[in-house]
């Protein structure tokens, strides 16, 4: 076995000579210990938070939104989407029309967006994860609007002797004094809500495309394409083929691109809690800076008949190192354990509810093998750093020892 880390393990195990050495050697295993559990919990909760979002976002979402660049509108027959519809690695092909309007229950009234689809949304989308009451029915006249809209006009779900009024402006100039006669109106019947969060329950009112075109004055007109590609297709490649066929008029975004502010916000967010909680294992790491030196001093004895035996300051140096580094090693592999033990409970049985009404029951977790690595990398390096600064001083004090 390797001299420097014979000593160095029974340093670690043996019991000193001083008990307040083997209790900051156990404090300092146990604040490395807890500070990678905290790490390992924390990220991976919020791994599974992100996701869960990300999927909410997907789920209401398009694989890849064609809109145009310059006006609100497009034509729905131009020979362009025609030759659009020939890619055979579209699976899904939703039209959309989407614009502010007005929607009046009883003596309750909210401006939301109108989100009119063709047939194949549902499809496309899986909207049926996202429903909250009711089902998801846009045949005739039904709607199915946001958990927050709902709630603020107080309407009832299949309510067909109170039917809803959507009012949106008639297209071009009128001439009647009566503002009435400038609004073109639709009654409707709230077959169903969602609930993603407070941007899209706030906001949203889905119905088919048909209707839509009724209230906006619309007729082959459309605001959006949704597509959604085969499972097998190569996304960059389809990207870029539509591209090709759409030309520059046109913007072809994916998912991650629709929803820009909320990626780039999740992974700022993953680094700073990452770079706190490092910190917290730095502060933790303190005890082993305070160990090491403790048993230094403790040492000298051993030192001095080391060196007398032939050790040379390199490998005396080797002994301690790897004293810090077992301290640190221990630490983090028992909190990677402990925390993935959790996770794993968490995972498993559910122990951390939400109360009702959430989109899930339990706080979503998820471990990834990157982190757990990256974790421990970490851990193993400020565990280096915190052994080799009192290790320094080692030899500033050797003569003084040896006297």
């Amino acid at each position: 076995m390797n001299l420097p880390i014979f000593i160095a393990k029974r340093y670690l195990i043996s019991k000193k000579s001083h008990n307040a050495i083997n209790v900051i050697s156990y404090i300092a295993i146990t604040g490395v210990c807890i500070a990678t559990m905290a790490l390992v919990i924390v990220l991976s909760a919020f791994n599974g938070l992100s996701d869960l979002v990300k999927s909410l976002y997907n789920s209401f979402d398009a694989e890849i939104k064609i809109s145009p660049i310059i006006g609100k509108t497009f034509l729905s027959n131009s020979a362009e989407l025609a030759e659009l519809k020939k890619i055979k690695d579209i699976a899904f092909y939703t039209e959309v029309i989407e614009s502010k309007a007005l929607l009046k229950y009883k003596n309750k009234q909210a401006i939301v967006t109108i989100k009119g689809v063709s047939a194949d949304f549902l499809k496309m989308s899986e909207f049926n994860n996202l429903i909250h009451d009711g089902e998801f029915n846009i045949e005739k006249n039904n709607v199915v609007m946001g958990k927050g809209i709902y709630y603020k006009l107080q309407t009832s779900i299949n309510d067909f002797s109170s039917p809803l009024s959507i009012f949106a402006p008639k297209r071009g100039n009128t001439n009647s004094i009566n503002p009435d006669d400038g609004l073109n109106e639709i009654k409707a019947f709230t077959a169903g809500t969602f609930s993603i969060n407070d941007d899209f329950d706030d906001k949203y009112v889905i119905m088919n495309i048909e209707n839509a075109r009724a209230i906006f004055d619309y007729t082959n007109e459309i605001t959006s394409i949704e597509l959604k590609l085969q499972s097998t297709a190569n996304k960059q490649s389809i990207e870029e083929k539509i591209k090709s066929i759409l030309g520059k008029n046109f913007t072809i975004q994916n998912k991650e691109e629709q929803n820009a502010l909320l990626f780039k916000t999740f992974k700022s967010e993953k680094l700073w809690t990452f770079i706190i909680l490092v910190f917290i294992l730095i502060i933790a790491t303190f005890n082993v800076i305070g160990s090491i030196t403790m048993l230094i001093i403790e040492k000298k004895k051993d030192i001095a008949i080391l060196s007398h035996l032939g050790a040379d300051s390199k490998t005396i140096k080797k002994i301690f190192l790897s004293e810090g580094l077992m301290i640190s090693l221990v630490g983090a592999l028992s909190g990677l354990i402990l925390g993935v033990l959790f996770c794993w409970i968490q995972i498993k049985f559910s122990i951390i509810t939400f109360s009702e009404g959430y989109v899930v029951d339990a706080y979503p977790v998820k471990m990834e093998i990157t982190d757990i690595c990256l974790i421990l990398l970490i851990v193993l390096v400020v565990g280096f750093f915190a052994a080799w600064y009192p290790i320094q001083n080692l030899f500033k004090t050797k003569s003084n020892a040896l006297n």
